[in-house]
């Protein structure tokens, strides 16, 4: 069977018979997945409850978790095996195990403490080698915030790893002065840039180094991925300032077949429907691209977390392109359960929003997007959709078609700064944020009340004031709220949705949403199944 064939019988096709050697084996995974046990979310106060266990354990007179070392191995303290729960004791381990793999050397815990109760929870460890890497130390501390965990680990005597890093990437002048140095930026370096280990003219030199003339104080972010090539970037101000001279180059790099990350976290809603929601983490010290998007979907993330909702979210922080791609490929047999999406790109700047549509240009998403945009009485440009920009190309190419825009502010390409160094903090506003991330709410409200309704006295208006539903003064303007009364009651004939009647009622969504909501409890409207 094909990995489509599998993937799609383990999620309940029942056209597909798997191959008799497969089939006993397949159908216990099925079974597995299928049994509601295994896709119930753990209470939301599991965490906070391991960490008071941890807190309460460490904070007993003798629970001092000082690890002694006996040659050069660390051994667990017997005051610490018997005041801290097996399972407790792991999860601290366990938390530090992440950590070190992530540097790829296997270290030891020396001390772990926690802060005292009611202030912010921290574990701190001081770090030390093991046979694999034995002048390796450092410390590790892992503080608790708002949005998770922060990490800081520091470590030295690690030994050099040949997974594709940079180590180095500098050129010295013939007095052996670092005239660029990666170490400075790394946007110095061309992005993917072969090994490279020579003497060379300034002449000879000059075809590899890139500036931008218009702006000769910035450094530009440039790449190869396509060819195999190298080269250097620097500010047009330091190219001018080279001297004929002999320089040396090092680019010390390895390009091989490796691996592909990508974070997708999945916060489940009442249904198994799915908004996926994209950005793009690849971008070397660039702020607003997209370190911006990054902030962004984070913070939605965080407000959708502890609500209930009515779709799952997926939000997938992926590699540009390569990596929408690959988890497309590995998720091809689930993405008709994506209803709704947008990517978040270029999320900081003060420039006016921008929405590009996607390749259908008329989903629910699409006007969703319209609709808020209208009404937030900003500026604001709606693009159609071409096959050019970040990650919703991949999303909405013809084999997928998902229904899937982007939503940023200044567009790329369209801000001076895009792709230089001049993209930094300083570059992005905390207003800015904020207004992407109200309007993204706005939007993700949206689609979540979205429905269709059907008029359960069609026949001429109802007598709304019988129902304590209208003014029983007569002779004035009508409030926008009664507007909305009779807009709803009027349009909702099953085929438009709240949506198409908000917009062309003009009016807030909160009170499209009041209305219907009076409307189903006096009796007057139905709700009806999701189409």
């Amino acid at each position: 069977m094909s990995d489509d064939a599998v993937l799609a019988f383990l999620s309940g096709d029942t056209d597909i018979t798997p191959a008799t050697d497969d089939s006993a084996r397949l159908e216990q995974t099925r079974g597995l997945l299928g049994h509601p046990t295994l896709w119930v979310e753990p209470s939301p106060d599991l965490q906070q409850r391991v960490i008071a266990a941890v807190t309460a354990a460490t904070a007993t007179p003798n629970a001092n978790l000082a690890a002694v070392h006996h040659r050069g191995a660390p051994v667990e303290p017997a005051h610490w095996r018997r005041h801290l729960p097996r399972r407790i004791r792991n999860t601290v381990l366990a938390v530090a195990a992440a950590v070190l793999l992530g540097v790829g050397v296997g270290v030891g815990i020396a001390a772990v403490t926690s802060s005292h109760p009611g202030r912010s929870m921290e574990y701190a460890a001081s770090l030390s080698g093991t046979p694999l890497a034995p002048a390796a130390t450092g410390s590790v501390t892992l503080t608790q915030t708002s949005s998770g965990w922060r990490i800081h680990l520091t470590a030295t005597g690690l030994p050099r790893l040949d997974n594709g890093n940079y180590y180095e990437g500098w050129l010295k002048n013939s007095a052996g002065e670092r005239v660029v140095d990666f170490r400075n930026s790394n946007l110095h370096l061309v992005n993917y840039s072969i090994p490279m280990n020579a003497r060379m003219t300034l002449a000879e030199l000059k075809p590899h180094l890139f500036s931008d003339p218009g702006r000769p104080g910035w450094i530009p972010y440039r790449t190869s991925y396509y060819k195999p090539t190298w080269g250097f970037c620097l500010s047009h101000d330091q190219l001018l300032a080279l001297p004929e001279d002999d320089y040396e180059v090092c680019i010390d790099s390895s390009l091989r077949p490796g691996h592909l990350t990508y974070g997708d976290l999945r916060l489940l809603g009442r249904s198994s429907d799915e908004v996926l929601i994209s950005c793009h983490v690849c971008h070397p010290s660039l702020c607003n691209d997209n370190l911006s998007g990054i902030a962004v979907a984070t913070a939605l993330a965080q407000h959708l977390r502890n609500r209930d909702h009515r779709y799952t979210y997926r939000f997938i922080f992926v590699p540009g392109t390569i990596g929408s791609i690959a988890w497309l490929a590995l998720n091809k047999a689930h993405v008709g359960r994506i209803k709704h999406g947008f990517v978040l790109t270029c999320a900081g700047d003060s420039g006016p929003v921008t929405y590009k549509k996607s390749r259908r240009g008329n989903t629910e998403i699409d006007k969703a997007w319209s609709y808020v945009l209208e009404q937030s009485r900003h500026p604001f440009e709606i693009q159609e959709f071409s096959p050019f920009g970040y990650d919703e190309r991949q999303y909405c190419s013809p084999g997928f078609n998902l229904p899937i825009g982007s939503f940023m502010r200044t567009p790329y390409g369209k801000f001076a700064e895009y792709h230089s160094s001049a993209d930094n903090l300083d570059f992005v506003r905390p207003d800015a944020l904020r207004d992407t991330l109200d309007k993204a709410i706005a939007a993700v409200d949206v689609i979540e009340n979205n429905g269709y309704h059907l008029n359960q006295k069609p026949f001429c208006e109802p007598k709304l004031g019988d129902y304590g539903l209208y003014s029983a003064m007569g002779g004035l303007s009508v409030p926008d709220y009664q507007m909305a009364l009779l807009w709803v009651l009027n349009m909702s004939d099953g085929e438009n949705s709240l949506l198409d009647i908000a917009e062309k009622a003009k009016l807030p969504w909160d009170m499209m949403k009041q209305a219907a909501a009076a409307l189903t409890e006096a009796g007057l409207l139905k709700p009806l199944e999701p189409k």
